[in-house]
């Protein structure tokens, strides 16, 4: 188990002022079947009430609503994690986890990936488990990228991000998602923390004996109490951290983000 301390902090600049402002927010570690978290604040610029809900995938969602005008919006949480991977809690799994999403739909390039870890995992012993599966899986996803950054959006799908060969961890997580489902393996997506990476990180669990198990195509290595939970889903799209919509002219925004992590002695 390890003691983390955590500080994530999103500033959005608008170039005129908006109004009518409605935001979700998912940027909060809740307490979950891997880790404990405690003395959590969020702190918001402009300052608002926010209601408080759960959505279906277990997710903190924090709504709000700024009627005036601003040209910043800024917020930051803080708070503590006990993480400990050894002791993950059971956990009922959805039977959505094992169908495509929307962002890992495949194509020609992912089917070709499939094929050879396909090959790979025909190799294994037959009590070879989930996470010997997902392991190949996720080492032959690293082979296949090159990390990029600003080589692709939010937007971006599993199959566009591996046909270019390169991206970031949400799209290294996308695409062994919608390779490890081809292969028979129940997975979903997870938006989180990790120290050291300045930003919010992203990787994967696979269902194995009741529990979720994490891995981390980016780093190509199982995931271990280094790593806190923000939150779960198909894909990106069910764990987009903030979410809005507002009124202005001809508003362009610019987006600053950063996140740390770092341990205390229990």
């Amino acid at each position: 188990m390890k003691k983390l301390v955590f500080d994530y902090e999103m500033k959005l600049s608008f170039s005129s002022p908006v109004t009518d402002h409605r935001f979700q927010l998912r940027c909060i570690p809740a307490t979950g079947p891997r880790q404990q978290v405690v003395d959590v604040e969020i702190d918001i610029e402009p300052d608002v009430d926010l209601e408080t809900t759960i959505d279906s995938f277990d997710s903190v969602v924090k709504t709000g609503y700024i009627p005036e005008p601003h040209d910043v919006f800024n917020y930051k949480v803080t708070g503590i994690a006990f993480v400990d991977n050894e002791h993950i809690k059971p956990e009922i799994y959805k039977p959505l986890y094992r169908f495509d999403s929307a962002l890992t739909i495949p194509g020609p390039a992912i089917e070709a990936l499939t094929a050879i870890c396909r090959g790979r995992l025909a190799a294994l012993p037959d009590s070879a488990s989930p996470i010997d599966k997902a392991r190949e899986i996720m080492d032959e996803v690293f082979r296949a990228f090159v990390y990029t950054p600003g080589s692709t959006t939010i937007r971006t799908t599993a199959e566009q991000a591996l046909e270019q060969r390169k991206g970031v961890c949400q799209d290294y997580a996308h695409v062994m998602l919608s390779v490890a489902r081809h292969c028979g393996l129940i997975a979903r997506y997870i938006a989180g923390l990790l120290g050291g990476e300045g930003a919010t990180h992203a990787w994967v669990e696979i269902y194995h004996n009741g529990r979720w198990i994490g891995l981390d195509p980016t780093h190509n290595r199982m995931v271990d109490d280094n790593y806190i939970t923000i939150a779960h889903g198909r894909d990106y799209r069910d764990c987009m951290l903030d979410i809005g919509i507002f009124s202005g002219y001809n508003v362009q925004q610019s987006q600053w983000v950063n996140a740390s992590v770092h341990e205390q002695e229990l």
